[in-house]
């Protein structure tokens, strides 16, 4: 194989030698440029596999290169030199299109990792064929644009943000954006924001050392740490606490994260995908998030569209996941939808989306035994069910972080023939209330506890109790 070559926009001479210093010892030839019409003209004439530009420059910025390029030589990565602590320059070099950026004073360490993960990258790289984690299936606009999007962000570094409702396969975009990229050699990380416990979350999130506090009998390798060379893929962000989005927001601007206990941070080489059902710029607004961050991971969003966006893919989709539970089931053949079936599931709002669509499928192929599947089978709930009113709950679980969305009612347990006391009587309601909350999210305990008007720790505490698996 030929040697890499590597261009270095700088007027700083010292750094440009540098750079080529460094990037000789790694067998890789350069080539340097002190301004942008130099830079332009190497362009024109040879053939780089990477170019490394400084933000500031006598003719002009950095960003106007990254623009250039992207316009004239769309499969060359760029990244980008800031000054240190200039966040809006990494950004918005981000946002233009460059590859990556380093803080000067750089940190040769740093440099070189971005240099190898850069070169992985291979002209038409993420054009290959579908990988293990599953296609987005559906020919829709919306579908077709969501995929063209998955495969320009693979090239990058950036950090990404995914919006869209529950159910719509969010963590699927981001394992694509992964396994499309120069990092899919590298692990993909994936986390619940909301699932850790706040006490915990800290020593999740950035590991601890032995004896850090009661219980660290051993020294303990955090998320971040774990997904060195890859992904951290945070889902549902938007439930951190905010003294962790503080601590996130240090770990994203320093590349850094310092284990519990460490005296010293520990650099990481890792790629941020965040995702959540909320809308994270109302939540900046009401102050629940924290712009600085929002600032950081929302550098670049993607939208996946509900499902009932893209009605023409639901025949592809149900196609598609009964092959999947034939083979799971051991049936020879999928049961197929009868046309009534099939025009029922189309007209369907699915408000959990490809999930729920998955859920009616399973339960269905269960009914029909290996038949043709029937719209009576289907059992879909009715439109009208989908927007019940609030639920009563007991006051004991109240939150005492302030006022709580208005609960919605249930109706009324059948009176039991024989008098029962009346804690008995409060569990079976708060029993009745929780599974139909986690009937109605499909599942999802964050947004169960979230209807029910408690927090995911008051839920999972109050199931445990109640011996709701």
């Amino acid at each position: 194989m030929s040697q890499p070559r590597v261009l270095i926009v700088d007027d700083e001479a010292d750094l440009r030698e540098l750079v080529e210093i460094t990037l000789s010892r790694m067998n890789i030839k350069s080539a340097a440029a002190a301004d942008l019409a130099q830079a332009r003209k190497l362009l024109a004439e040879e053939t780089f596999d990477l170019c490394i530009t400084d933000m500031r420059l006598p003719d002009g910025n950095g960003i106007s290169l990254v623009t250039h390029i992207q316009e004239n030589h769309p499969q060359l990565p760029v990244a980008v030199l800031t000054a240190y602590g200039n966040a809006q320059a990494a950004v918005e070099s981000l946002k233009a299109g460059a590859f990556d950026f380093v803080s000067k004073p750089i940190d040769l360490s740093m440099l070189r990792k971005l240099v190898d993960t850069a070169l992985k990258l291979k002209p038409g790289a993420g054009a290959g064929g579908e990988k293990d984690d599953g296609p987005l299936l559906g020919h829709s606009p919306g579908m077709d644009n969501l995929r063209a999007l998955i495969e320009r962000l693979s090239r990058s570094q950036a950090p990404v943000h995914i919006a869209g409702e529950s159910g719509t396969g969010k963590e699927l975009v981001a394992r694509l954006i992964h396994t499309r990229g120069p990092r899919a050699s590298g692990p993909f990380v994936p986390v619940n924001c909301g699932a850790i416990p706040n006490e915990l979350m800290e020593s999740e999130f950035f590991g601890h050392l032995k004896g850090s506090f009661t219980g660290a009998g051993r020294d303990k390798a955090g998320l971040f740490q774990s997904a060195e060379g890859g992904t951290l893929f945070l889902d549902e962000v938007a439930d951190l606490p905010v003294h962790m989005q503080v601590k996130l927001l240090r770990a994203l601007q320093e590349r850094a994260v310092r284990p519990v206990g460490a005296e010293r941070e520990v650099a990481v080489n890792v790629r941020i995908i965040s995702a959540t059902h909320k809308d994270l710029a109302a939540l900046v607004q009401g102050g629940a998030f924290r712009q600085d961050l929002f600032y950081r991971l929302n550098v670049i969003e993607v939208r996946v569209p509900a499902l009932r966006e893209r009605r023409d893919d639901v025949a592809i989709l149900a196609e598609n996941i009964l092959a999947r539970l034939a083979r799971e089931n051991g049936l020879k053949a999928p049961p197929p939808l009868d046309a009534d079936a099939l025009e029922r599931l189309r007209l369907y709002d699915f408000p959990g989306n490809v999930r729920e669509l998955e859920n009616i499928l399973e339960r269905a192929v269960t009914l029909s035994d290996g038949r043709i599947i029937t719209a009576s089978e289907l059992q879909l709930r009715r439109q009208a069910d989908m927007t019940s009113p609030p639920m009563p709950r007991d006051p004991s679980t109240a939150s005492s972080a302030g006022p709580q969305r208005a609960p919605a009612a249930m109706p009324a347990p059948v009176a039991a023939p024989v008098p029962i006391g009346l804690t008995q009587h409060v569990e079976e309601v708060e029993k009745r209330a929780i599974r139909e909350a986690l009937d109605k999210t499909f599942g999802n305990k964050t947004k169960a506890a979230t209807l029910l008007g408690m927090t995911f720790r008051q839920l999972r505490y109050k199931a445990k109790k109640l011996g709701i698996d």
